[in-house]
């Protein structure tokens, strides 16, 4: 049974999903597969027509990542994994726009060419008038990931909850490639995640989801439909809370 059957509204009114960037690459290893990208966006789409306010933070591991940068600056490494997080930003939001979605996409590093600086209470407003909002350039500082970011914009945004798609279907006791008897847990608390080192979130992006009170559901996007079902509140992934 599809959203509309189970629940006509929406559990959520305003949500912040955050995209790893491998999630666009589809089947292979780096780059953008727009086709992936689609329909990854189609449910989102549906999410908005719900009424649905939604943030979206993606990554830019698919081009980029600074911490497996070898020998360079740490900050230099991190700079240009923001600006992977941009070229990820531009295109969800052609995917979004060719859907029919109202898109804006902020930057936390100032590309006025490219994108709107970020700036909170314009992205709120931006979410009032049901425009999707794609953050980019992660928090715009070195040292802290996109998971932060998804956190922190979480927070500023006056989000519900954070909704992680990301390449399992929840939360293991184990990694599950590694392990057939680690354990899917179908809800958990911060505490749980922080004192059983848990990968759900760095343990910054989980401290700050603690102290704001946001809770964050881990799902699978290789069913990009999981979105519409996380969305209605039916049981997927794992709630920490």
């Amino acid at each position: 049974m599809g959203c509309y059957e189970l629940q006509p509204k929406p559990k959520y009114k305003r949500i912040l999903l955050k995209l790893s960037g491998e999630s666009l690459a589809g089947g292979n290893e780096h780059g953008i597969d727009f086709d992936t990208v689609l329909r990854i966006c189609a449910p989102i789409k549906e999410c908005a027509d719900l009424g649905v306010e939604i943030g979206i933070v993606v990554g830019g591991g698919n081009f980029w990542r600074g911490r497996s940068s070898g020998k360079m600056d740490r900050t230099r490494a991190d700079h240009m994994g923001m600006l992977a997080t941009v070229i990820n930003a531009l295109g969800v939001a052609d995917a979004l726009e060719q859907l029919g979605v109202p898109v804006r996409v902020q930057t936390a590093i100032t590309m006025q060419q490219v994108a709107e600086p970020y700036i909170r209470n314009r992205a709120v407003r931006h979410l009032e008038k049901g425009r999707v909002v794609v953050f980019g350039c992660g928090t715009g500082n070195p040292f802290f990931s996109t998971d932060t970011a998804a956190s922190l914009r979480a927070a500023e945004i006056d989000a519900d909850i954070i909704m992680k798609a990301t390449m399992v279907d929840g939360v293991y006791d184990s990694d599950p490639k590694l392990n057939d008897m680690a354990i899917k847990y179908d809800s958990l608390s911060f505490m749980d995640v922080l004192n059983q080192d848990l990968h759900v979130m760095d343990s910054t992006a989980a401290t700050l989801c603690k102290d704001n009170d946001i809770p964050i559901l881990v799902f699978s996007i290789a069913e990009p439909e999981n979105i519409l079902k996380a969305v209605c509140g039916e049981p997927i992934g794992t709630l920490v809370k």
